[in-house]
């Protein structure tokens, strides 16, 4: 393994993953990145290992080996992971309605969405109507209550449109009435103890001082996406009331409290770093094993929903609890003919990302703190994609092989 020693980029990578390094130091250098990591697992070998630049820009405290941040709608793969999880074991049925495991969750218009539906984004509960008290997301009881109550956007099953901020409340939901768990609690028993994951939904006071400051991102009125547009102009809206009906926690500076970081938010809160992401999925870049079956693995990577997405406003394509497609960009080689279609995972607000590609046997982490704007990934993160798969020898014939 080489190292990267230079004054921005620690760590260490492979020789044939020299591009992926040159790439990351080009975000620092040309992409305005602030502080960050990437890891790349390849047939259950760690070919990248990177990270640099600043983990507090005003301190100046720099980006170490083990710092941690805020993975945003990353947390949404070790969520619905969890749920597979029980799917694979017999404790879940994907396609039962949830009402079976959450009584109370039966009313307006509810009584046939199943799990699969909460999974796939398209049960219609992107967002709640209620008016939302200050703190409601540190809240579990207030917020299932609110959401077992909500009666749906549209009919489930027939549309999807992102549960930005609600899949995790409404999958936890589910995984506690089946477990007697929290999402958290269960996630850390069954997936970062097993696998050895620096990755928590719920964060011990006694790991704050590793956790980056996260720089948000601030929409330019002149260049907004279809979803900030509708945020901006309908309060009626599901953008709007996703966004701004939150309990505030969407305010920016809220997600560096303490509160935030203490609460199980698993749509959001998840703290890891990229190392933590690569590692989740290696098991499933690699058949499944210790958490799933192979025939499991292939059900998480199968589409379930596709087109314009009524939460983004943009094409989208989702598997059960995982991201195949925003905006028509995947998880593979950015504008190839031959994408890597095997590959499912989940980015995050301002650009995180990991995932497993199965057929490459290749699971990839993406982390950082200054956010970009975009519906998931942007040229940070492609950047790196792009390498990773070029390193690879991706080539596209005819067959789409792997050279």
């Amino acid at each position: 393994m080489a190292q990267a020693d230079r004054t921005t980029v620690r760590g260490t990578f492979a020789p044939r993953f020299e591009l992926v390094r040159q790439e990351f130091e080009r975000n620092f250098a040309e992409r305005g990145e602030s502080g960050a990591a990437v890891a790349i697992i390849v047939d259950g070998e760690t070919v990248v290992d990177l990270w640099g630049g600043a983990a507090d820009v005003e301190s100046g405290r720099p980006w170490d080996q083990d710092t941690t941040v805020v993975a945003w709608s990353c947390t949404k793969g070790a969520t619905a992971l969890c749920a597979h999880i029980l799917a694979d074991r017999g404790e879940l049925d994907l396609d039962a309605p949830v009402g079976r495991y959450w009584p109370e969750f039966v009313s307006n218009g509810k009584e046939m969405i199943s799990a699969r539906m909460l999974l796939s984004h398209q049960a219609g509960l992107p967002a709640v109507r209620h008016e939302l008290p200050p703190g409601a997301f540190y809240d579990w009881e207030l917020m299932t209550s609110v959401l077992a109550g909500e009666a749906p956007f549209w009919t489930p099953g027939l549309q999807h449109g992102y549960h930005g901020l609600t899949f995790g409340f409404l999958i936890g939901e589910v995984v506690r009435r089946i477990t007697g768990a929290t999402l958290g609690a269960f996630f850390r028993q069954e997936v970062a103890s097993r696998l050895g994951l620096d990755f928590q939904i719920g964060l011990p006071e006694a790991d704050e001082a590793r956790v980056a400051h996260v720089i948000p991102y601030l929409p330019d009125p002149q260049h907004l996406s279809p979803m900030e547009q509708m945020a901006f102009t309908d309060p009626t809206s599901i953008p709007f009331l996703m966004l701004a009906n939150s309990g505030g926690y969407m305010t920016p500076g809220e997600a560096d409290s303490r509160a935030a970081h203490a609460a199980e938010l698993p749509s959001t809160g998840g703290i890891t770093n990229a190392r933590g992401l690569a590692a989740m999925y290696r098991p499933l870049a690699e058949g499944g094993a210790p958490l799933v079956s192979e025939g499991t693995v292939r059900r998480m990577a199968a589409a379930e929903s596709a087109g314009l997405d009524a939460t983004i406003l943009l094409p989208t394509r989702w598997t059960p609890g995982f991201v195949k497609a925003v905006d028509n960009r995947r998880f593979g080689p950015n504008q190839s003919v031959i994408y890597a279609e095997e590959a499912f995972g989940h980015p995050g607000i301002g650009g995180s990302v990991g995932f497993a590609d199965p057929k490459a046997r290749m699971s990839f982490g993406y982390t950082m703190n200054k956010h970009g704007g975009g519906a998931g990934l942007n040229e940070r993160g492609q950047s790196l994609i792009d390498a990773a798969y070029r390193s690879l020898h991706y080539r596209t014939n005819a067959y789409g092989s792997w050279a």
